[in-house]
């Protein structure tokens, strides 16, 4: 992630007051601390990955960096089997940075998991310039062109595309 892409992580979280966050896609832990940095004090963030041992390292990092162990709730297992266990519109944010040909499976899982007003937040949507390439391209690409497209005329979200890192695209869910 770059330092600009979690910047602007952080600034989304803090501008959502965010107290109930969830991740996919634990990574090493460093969009997990941007997104910590910006919630408030007695924010949760609840973070989903399949790889316990990315888990465990980003856990270090958490301490490492000086949150309390009880900001952050490690759930190891395949985001698409954790997130429906998740509490519906029970999330100010959700951040994802997880398998790319699951990325409509994960924005659909957003929908009921986020308040209204809340925001979703896809990391790498610009694919290192291939999402806007006419040459033929491999089946992640294609979804993310699907994610844009479904973002772009969803009447339930309001989104914006920001040029940051790889690309973060970004909606806040309209309310009821």
């Amino acid at each position: 992630m770059s330092p600009g892409t979690g910047a602007a992580l952080r600034l989304l979280a803090a501008a959502a007051d965010a107290k109930a966050v969830a991740e996919i896609g634990t990574g090493t832990g460093v969009s997990g601390i941007y997104l910590l940095e910006g919630m408030r004090a007695d924010g949760v963030l609840t973070t989903v990955d399949p790889e316990p041992e990315r888990q465990q390292f980003a856990r270090q990092a958490f301490r490492a960096a000086g949150f309390a162990g009880n900001r952050a709730r490690f759930i190891p297992g395949r985001a698409l089997d954790v997130l429906p266990r998740l509490a519906d519109g029970g999330y100010d944010l959700v951040f994802c940075d997880g398998d790319r040909t699951e990325s409509l499976d994960y924005l659909a899982e957003s929908l009921r998991l986020l308040r209204p007003g809340g925001l979703v937040c896809f990391e790498g949507v610009f694919a290192d310039g291939r999402t806007v390439d006419s040459a033929a391209q491999p089946a992640e690409v294609l979804r993310l062109r699907e994610l844009l497209r479904a973002v772009r005329e969803s009447r339930e979200l309001l989104p914006a595309l920001l040029p940051v890192g790889d690309g973060l695209l970004c909606a806040v869910r309209r309310g009821s």
